[in-house]
Formats: structure tokens, sequence, C-alpha cells
């Protein structure tokens, strides 16, 4: 039996002996929406938290909020929390996509509709579905784009991923990479694209920071930056400008994070994918609202968000300076 069960027939068993007080609790008589977050490091998890809270409060449920911290535990001991407190949605970005299976799966024998945003989880976990955006088609539309910009010239680029196992890196990466050699193939004939460093930025501006400094360091001939998020691509920015290197054209496999955005628009950033955290969570709030309350919900195991490649000719349609993210 999970700890969650012991504590969920624990808390039970003392309830109806009397020997708990009632807490100071949420409405006893609306639904509870549990959010779970691997982190809140960044600003596209932040837009995700609050688009969560602000849709499941517009649906008329409270919202309990648990931020891990990066710490694989704490979300897994989060979740738990979560719904001892007696949520009936649960949304979670989470952290690994094993460690996290048992504690979706005890969640989800307790009764409550689990959906799983932005990160992959073991699709043998019980869950709704996972809703993402599409790394493989914004990957695509993201090379496609690079070699229509940067045409036939060997590329060398300084690749800055998230971190070391994280399936949502790895997707990102892989489906631009994979999108820029279609892309070579179809206009050439022939394909020449060269990683010359990885750098890890554990998905923040001062890690891409960091990871671009040590890449420049060691290499001389980048000419494109390709970074599994805006963030990263932005401190790799700085890295750039400190060092006073031209010539080195700034690519995002994902977010469409505005301060990205602003820049593409001054035509000081390439491209970058578009990932909408708050479309991403209210969908999910959404869907798993709908099933709470005994909605029939046909969804597949992944749910997609619309994909596009952000550059200078499209950014208007996608860019506001007041967004969170």
């Amino acid at each position: 039996m999970s700890r969650l069960m012991q504590k969920l027939m624990c808390a039970a068993a003392l309830a109806a002996a009397g020997m708990v007080a009632a807490a100071p609790a949420l409405a006893a008589d609306k639904l509870k929406v549990g959010v779970s977050m691997k982190v809140l490091n960044a600003p596209y998890f932040a837009a995700a938290m609050e688009s969560a809270k602000a849709r499941a409060t517009e649906l008329g449920a409270d919202v309990i909020v648990a931020d891990a911290q990066g710490k694989m535990q704490k979300q897994i001991a989060d979740v738990e929390d979560l719904v001892t407190r007696g949520v009936k949605v649960l949304v979670i970005d989470p952290a690994d996509p094993e460690a996290l299976v048992g504690a979706v799966n005890a969640a989800s024998a307790a009764g409550v509709k689990v959906v799983v945003i932005d990160s992959t989880l073991n699709p043998k976990a019980n869950y709704l579905t996972l809703v993402q955006s599409s790394n493989r088609q914004n990957g695509a539309l993201v090379g496609r784009w690079v070699v229509d910009n940067m045409g036939d010239k060997p590329l060398k680029i300084a690749l800055i991923s998230g971190e070391k196992g994280n399936p949502v890196g790895k997707e990102r990466r892989d489906g631009v990479l994979e999108g820029i050699i279609e892309a070579q193939l179809e206009k050439t004939g022939k394909s020449n694209v060269q990683i010359v460093g990885q750098g890890w930025g554990n998905w923040s501006d001062e890690g891409g920071l960091k990871a671009m400094e040590d890449l420049l360091v060691a290499n001389k001939d980048i000419n494109m930056v390709l970074g599994e998020n805006d963030s990263m691509v932005l401190g790799a920015r700085r890295a750039i400008e400190s060092a006073n290197r031209q010539g080195i054209t700034l690519v995002a496999a994902a977010d469409g994070q505005k301060e990205a955005l602003a820049l593409i628009k001054q035509g000081k950033y390439g491209a970058t994918a578009l990932n909408d955290p708050a479309l991403v969570a209210r969908t999910a709030v959404d869907i798993g609202v709908k099933a709470a309350k005994g909605e029939t919900v046909n969804v597949p195991k992944v749910s997609y968000t619309p994909s596009a490649a952000i550059s200078k000719g499209n950014v208007d349609k996608f860019y506001n300076p007041k967004a969170i993210f």
C-alpha cells in the first residue's frame, strides 16, 4: 500500500472517531483544484501557475498551489498533501517522467482527475491527458526558418540544454535538428550541421549565461545558438554581448517568452517556437474540471496546443508586453 493511501485511510479513521478538528480549510462545497509545479524558477512556470489559478477561479473552484523547487521527492510529497487536502483536480508539471508515476496513480486511485502539463510523464500512468506544445511540429518549423534564413551556410551550433535526462529538452532539440536536416536536404540535397558543444543551463537565464560563457571560450567558430527554451537563450545573448562576438544567430526550440519576442521585433533574436504556458494551463484546468464534474471528456493521451515558429515576420501576432511570460 502506498504512503498516500495509508495517509488517506488513517485520516478517514481519525475523522470518523472525531479525533481531528476541522481545518480552517477551503469552502467545503467548492471544487478544489491542486496545481503541482516542479519549479517556479523561470517565467514560463510562473505564467503557467498563474494561468491555472486564474482559470480555476473563473470556473468557481478553490485553488491550492505547490512548488517542488526542483526537488523530485518534494513534489511526490506535495501531491500526497494535495490529495489529503481534498483536491478533486490535480494539474501537475512533473519533475521526472518515471518517479512521479506512483504519486499520480495514487491520486487517481483516490478519485482525483489528473492532467499533466508541459513535461512528459510515462503514458502508462493513470492520468487523463498530457497538455503540451508539439516539440516535433514546432521543431520542424523552427528548423525550416533556420535554413531559410541561413541558407547553405555550414551550421556551427552551440547547444544549450535544460537538464540532463529531461525528455522534453531532448524532444525539443531533436525536433529542431531534425527540422534543419530535412530542410537542408530539401534545399540542397545534403546536410551540413555540427554541434560544436553542449552546455547545461537548467532552464534559466543565469544558467544560459554561464553555459554560453564556457561554450564561447571553447569554440571560436560558433554561428548559431540553439537553446531548449527562451530563458537560456536570453542568458546566452548576454554572454555573447559581453564577449563582443558577432555573427551568431539566436534560436530557441520553444516558448515565445515576451523578452525574446521584443528582441525578435528589433531584429536581435532570430526565432522561437510557440509554447504558450497560459494556454497550456487553461486547457488543462478546463479538462480536469469537466471530468471532476462528471462531464464526458474525450481526449487523447497527449493534447497538443497549436504550433508556430515566431520570427520578425509574424511576431506582432504573438507579442504581448503585458503578459507574465
